[in-house]
Formats: structure tokens, sequence, C-alpha cells
């Protein structure tokens, strides 16, 4: 190749890379304008309507003495539910397929289906915990069911997010832990599962982080869109001072008191609806939030 064609085709490459940092930036000022407007829009209609009673009531037929207690507290049992089936689930998953399973086709079939199951739509989630854990199980339209449902919608999530944080560990720390006498479950637990754990508790976020925002599967399996009642407190005086009668207890969560509220015609109960909006994301971010920190201290004692 000449000098002059080797000078025509790196332009040709400068102009197509200039390209597409010019189309990456506009698309990501579109896509952060989008959300920055639905943000913004959220504040002007339901800041002034959050407050202490807001939080502290039952629906209401009257807007004006509608809150969302029984919804946030819905949502926070819940995510809780959600949290300890689906991350230790997908993190022994994960290990298992990342460090345990043979290379055949049988592994080769799970993992595919592990990564599709992740772009699954909700809603195939909901008619599969209700024709199985609702009809077939016996387990009713209550909290437990829905942290199944939306357990295995972020499952997937999870378990991809633990094989790549395990397979990102350096050879090298593994080839020094065995040098040492350690066998294969020592690595993992004291070595491996200790540097891989910011990425882990990344995936577990985001996809709490999705869940946190479903309507369709709880929807699906019977969550009421009016409720005037608490679940029961997972918290006791008595020995054993734990309560789990919350897992069987009717529930909504807030998302669905959005949903009612939206499609109801008076104005006010719009506004208690973009209020909901903006309590929902305020503890989205406030789960991102803890994951960042709790991850920033992860790295911080390990580089120490």
């Amino acid at each position: 190749m000449s000098e002059a064609e080797a000078s025509r085709v790196i332009g040709v490459a400068k102009r197509r890379d200039f390209l597409f940092a010019i189309l990456g930036v506009f698309v990501l000022v579109l896509s952060m304008g989008m959300l920055t407007a639905l943000i913004v829009d959220l504040l002007v209609d339901g800041l002034a309507r959050i407050d202490y009673d807001f939080l502290t009531s039952f629906p209401s037929r009257r807007p004006a003495q509608a809150g969302i207690l029984s919804a946030w507290v819905g949502t926070s049992l819940v995510m809780l539910t959600t949290a300890l089936i689906a991350i230790p689930l997908g993190i022994m998953a994960g290990i298992y397929l990342e460090e345990y399973a043979p290379r055949n086709w049988v592994t080769d079939i799970i993992e595919i289906n592990v990564s599709n199951l992740a772009g699954v739509p909700s809603i195939i989630y909901g008619l599969l915990a209700l024709g199985l854990f609702v009809y077939t199980l016996g387990l009713g339209r209550t909290v437990l069911t829905a942290g199944l449902v939306l357990a295995l919608l972020i499952l997937p999530v999870v378990i991809v997010a633990t094989r790549e944080a395990v397979r990102s560990i350096p050879l090298i720390i593994r080839e020094g832990a065995y040098g040492m006498g350690a066998d294969k479950w020592q690595v993992i637990w004291h070595y491996i599962l200790p540097a891989a754990r910011p990425g882990i508790l990344t995936g577990a976020i985001v996809g709490l982080s999705r869940a946190i925002g479903e309507t369709a599967p709880v929807l699906t399996i019977g969550a009421l869109t009016f409720i005037a009642f608490l679940p029961p407190s997972p918290v006791q005086p008595e020995f054993p001072f734990l309560n789990f009668d919350w897992l069987t207890s009717p529930f909504t969560v807030m998302p669905i008191q959005m949903f009612n509220w939206i499609s109801r015609p008076q104005e006010a109960f719009h506004i208690n609806a973009a209020a909901t909006g903006l309590v929902l994301i305020a503890m989205t971010l406030t789960m991102n939030a803890v994951a960042i920190w709790i991850r920033y201290r992860l790295r911080s004692q390990a580089r120490s």
C-alpha cells in the first residue's frame, strides 16, 4: 500500500470515528434530556404533595386524604423477599456455572437459556407465577408469590453479573492461592468472592432496580389496587423476635398505586401519582447510592 492510499484509509477511519462520536453524543443528550424532562415534570406536579401525611396515610377515595403507606410498605417487603431469594440463588448459580460446571452441550444450553431469560417480557413471568405459584402450589396472591416472581425476573441478571465478576478476577490470584495449598472452595470463598463482590453487588442492584418498578407480573398474580391495611410486622417483641406472617399477606406496590391513580379522571389523583413516582425514584436512587457506597468501601478495603 502506497503512502497516499494509507493516508486516505486513515482519513476515512478518522471521519467514521468522528461521526460515530457525534452520533453517540446525540443519543446520550437525547436520552438524558428525555429522562430529565420526565423527572422535572414529576417534580413540578408532585413535589408539593409529598409530606408526612402523604407517606403515613392509606389510599382514599378523596385525593386530598389519600396516601401511599400501604404501597411503600408493600414495595419494601416485596423487594426484601426478592433480594433474599434472588441474590443468594443467583450468586450460587453463577459460581457453579463459572467454576464447577463441566464444559459440555448441557452447560452450553443452560448458559444460552440464562442469557435469553434476561430478555423475556415480564408479563410472561407473571403468567408463569399465576399458573405455578398461585394455582398449582397454592401460595395465593401474597407477598411471597410477588417476591418469587420478581426473583425469577432478575435471577438471570444476577447470574450473568456474578459470572462476569468472577471471570474478571486475574488468574494470578487463583494460582497464588493454589500455590499456598488452598483447595478449590477455599480459593473461591476467601479470594475470588471478596474480589468479585463489587461486580456482583452492581448486578444485584441493577436487577432490584428493575424489579422495583415492575407492574405487569405483580398485577397478573393479583396484587390489590386498593388496600387499607398493612401486612404484619416482620419484627415482634416476643421471642424469636421474627414474624413471617407477612409473607402470606395480601399486598400492593407503588407502581400499581400509580396506575390506579393515573387512570382516574380527577387532576388531584394525577398529582398523587406524580408524587408516588417521585418516591419510587427516590427509593431506586437510594438503593443505587447504597450500592455505590458499599462498592467503594469494598474497593478501599481491597487496596489496603
